[in-house]
């Protein structure tokens, strides 16, 4: 058994990985400053992170600020982890583009000190979920040691932040594991994210704003992914290496558009031009994983789709909302 610590812990990928850890009996503490991003309605906030804390069983949950170095610092020092899976991070780049200053201090000054505070009380390795992003534009079945060329600062920190894990191993200070997932979605997601947002308007009987008809993502559901970052936390051979962990399939954003009115039984479609802030994207390899990490994700997006609009509808949360 190990002790784990993991930032973001109470997100939508970061509670399903505690959720594991702990049956795995693993001791688990969560660091999360749980924000809703100015963007997050503050009641459907609440309502995710109060279903999120029913799956997991820590109390060691400490809404601490990574960019605050001494409170994330004294956090360590107290529990001594053997593993840091760093799952905090601003989730996409929107929400960087709308405050790039104060994403830098949490993607950038958060992971310095998180890797400062692994180096200072002996931490074994630090798991860094980065992101698909870091490619920049790419075709289908793209392998982690491709060219990297983010598009946005999103992706350019999320960049910055592999190397900078990287140099610190190369110091002597710890081992690591790199983490690129890609368009996670399922239940307890917030709304503010492609399919959520699909979703809700096809449920709502809106239109659906395609950006970009034949822009393709490789949609992973969220079980498969915290699978994938669990293998990377916990296996041996994962040590020093880098790894994407999706679904491996892509879907073009029409077809997933369509596919959400078929499933909600509602809604229309407008296609409008790609958003030129965002990479063209394609399907990430997972090969690697599949070999290491014995990574083998099951669900595809039309169960996936079917089992966050099941969801969403079981959702007293979704149905007070969606009855306005």
């Amino acid at each position: 058994m190990s002790k784990f610590l993991v930032t973001g812990g109470m997100g939508l990928i970061g509670h399903n990985v505690v959720q594991r850890l702990e049956a795995k009996d693993h001791e688990v503490v969560i660091v999360d400053i749980m924000t809703n991003y100015g963007i997050i309605p503050q009641a459907e906030l609440e309502y995710l992170l109060d279903e999120r804390r029913k799956k997991i069983q820590t109390q060691d949950i400490y809404r601490t600020d990574i960019s605050d170095a001494e409170a994330f610092d004294r956090v360590v020092d107290e529990h001594k982890p053997n593993v840091i899976v760093h799952m905090a991070s601003f989730p996409r780049q929107k929400v960087v583009n709308a405050n790039p200053a104060w994403g830098a201090r949490v993607m950038m000054e958060g992971l310095i000190n998180i890797c400062e505070s692994a180096k200072r009380h002996g931490v074994e390795r630090v798991v860094y979920i980065s992101s698909s992003m870091v490619y920049g534009d790419f075709a289908d079945q793209v392998l982690e040691d491709a060219e990297r060329n983010p598009i946005g600062q999103y992706g350019i920190m999320k960049l910055a932040g592999e190397d900078l894990v990287k140099d610190y191993h190369r110091r002597g200070c710890f081992d690591y594991c790199i983490v690129r997932p890609s368009a996670v979605y399922g239940p307890l997601d917030v709304e503010d994210r492609v399919v959520a947002k699909f979703m809700l308007a096809a449920m709502r009987g809106e239109t659906l704003q395609v950006n970009g008809a034949e822009e393709t993502l490789d949609f992973t559901y969220v079980d498969d992914a915290a699978d994938g970052v669990v293998a990377a936390a916990t296996r041996i051979m994962s040590a020093n290496k880098t790894f994407n962990i999706t679904k491996s399939h892509s879907v073009s954003l029409l077809e997933a558009a369509q596919l959400v009115l078929k499933t909600a039984g509602g809604g229309t479609l407008s296609v409008n031009d790609r958003d030129a802030d965002f990479p063209s994207r394609g399907a990430l390899n997972i090969d690697r994983a599949r070999t290491i990490l014995g990574f083998d994700p099951k669900v595809d997006v039309e169960q996936g789709f079917e089992n966050y609009y099941n969801w969403l509808n079981q959702s007293p949360y979704w149905a007070e909302q969606l009855s306005k």
